[in-house]
């Protein structure tokens, strides 16, 4: 065997499995096509464009400073950054949540992978509402579990309802996945819908992983609202994962949190202490001065969005093939491209959403992510996260090729 390549039989049938994540795997083609001179304009990202506010930036680089800060600290969190969390919970939504219901993770996706061990035994199923997000699958699965995609379409606005619930529901069901806004529909819940679900859950003993990572993004009248506030009964059984990576630009920060009932926010925090141990302190101190001092470059931020997000919709009325719904929340289209299949599309024929990704970046260097890497075929997921010139022009890229 050559050096440096490895031995598959040495390597877990899970980990054996694991896809790599899409998105970062477009995100790495589009870098090298610019690192070669060429001049991509990328929908595919999962981030604002925006820079981290500089009172963030500032506090990071105080906390630098401090020798506290060099050592080891509790692996839960740092208790100020804790407490901070707890506030802001109780403050938006009105629920008292203690600082020891707090874990502060390595950005909001190890709280994704937290959860799923904590919960699952191998062969215990999580109900995933499709389209999800590409990572979601493959956490379930790393912690032994099976995912159990339910489809949504746009007819009833990408949301599921307790009667498909129901139609999925077996003896080996352990939780729900709920995400809203949604990644990548941009799909909001509303209240009396989440009620039912929730009732659902709560009437099932099924236990309920939350994504509320776009909660401040929420558009026209859509109001963001999480599932165990609006039935409470959920709470003994609900964890709620969040961070500052989309609100606040600081995807690069790595924080994030779950919250949850107190014994199995002690349970994640023992397991934490063996995977990584506490996070970043001056990350932590960073997210600390986010919460309590960059609200308005939060607003800014979805005062852009929205701009954008009216700009985008307005470009994909002329799209011939497309047809998007509006999104409510979040940063995304997730427009039905099944108009614009099966046909020569510069010259090659295009039969699937991946294809037609493929021949957008490549004839004409526009980077969206294909509805394959979230289960929904015939869809493409655009971003407009990304600066107002570089929208308009890759828009009349799009609109050259296919127009």
């Amino acid at each position: 065997m050559p050096s440096g390549e490895a031995d598959h039989q040495a390597i877990s049938r899970r980990v054996a499995a694991i896809s790599e994540s899409a998105t970062l795997a477009l995100d790495r083609r589009v870098k090298e096509l610019r690192a070669a001179g060429n001049d991509v304009i990328s929908f595919a990202a999962g981030e604002p464009d925006f820079d981290t506010p500089q009172v963030v930036v500032e506090a990071a680089a105080r906390a630098c400073r401090d020798p506290r800060l060099h050592h080891y600290t509790p692996a839960a969190g740092l208790p100020e950054l804790r407490e901070a969390v707890a506030s802001e919970i109780g403050r938006r939504d009105g629920l008292e949540v203690l600082p020891e219901q707090v874990l502060i993770t390595n950005g909001t996706k190890q709280a994704v992978a937290h959860a799923f061990t904590l919960l699952l035994d191998p062969g215990d199923e999580v109900l995933v509402p499709s389209p999800y997000w590409v990572s979601f699958p493959e956490a379930i699965a790393l912690a032994g579990g099976r995912p159990v995609p339910i489809p949504t379409t746009e007819a009833t606005g990408f949301r599921v309802t307790p009667d498909d619930l129901d139609r999925h529901l077996t003896p080996r069901t352990k939780a729900l996945l709920f995400v809203s806004p949604s990644n990548p529909t941009g799909s909001v819940y509303r209240r009396e819908q989440m009620l039912a679900i929730g009732r659902w859950a709560a009437d099932h003993g099924v236990w309920v992983v939350c994504d509320e990572i776009y909660d401040h993004f929420t558009y026209d009248r859509a109001e963001f609202n999480s599932l165990p506030v609006v039935v409470p009964e959920l709470q003994s059984r609900a964890l709620r994962l969040n961070g500052v990576a989309k609100a606040y630009s600081m995807t690069g920060w790595r924080v994030g949190w779950l919250v949850g009932p107190r014994s199995t926010v002690e349970a994640a925090a023992n397991l934490q202490s063996h995977v990584c141990g506490n996070i970043s302190n001056i990350s932590q101190l960073a997210a600390l001065a986010a919460l309590e001092k960059a609200g308005p470059a939060v607003e800014e931020m979805r005062a852009a969005f929205a701009r954008r997000r009216m700009a985008m919709l307005e470009y994909m009325d002329r799209v011939p093939g497309f047809e998007c719904p509006a999104p409510e929340g979040a940063f995304y289209l997730f427009p039905s491209v099944r108009g614009a299949l099966g046909r020569a599309i510069g010259g090659q024929k295009v039969e699937t959403s991946a294809e037609l990704a493929a021949v957008l970046l490549e004839q004409a260097r526009i980077a969206v992510v294909p509805g394959e890497a979230f289960g929904a075929p015939g869809h493409v997921r655009f971003s407009y996260a990304l600066a107002d010139q570089d929208l308009a022009e890759g828009m009349a890229r799009l609109l050259r090729l296919l127009g």
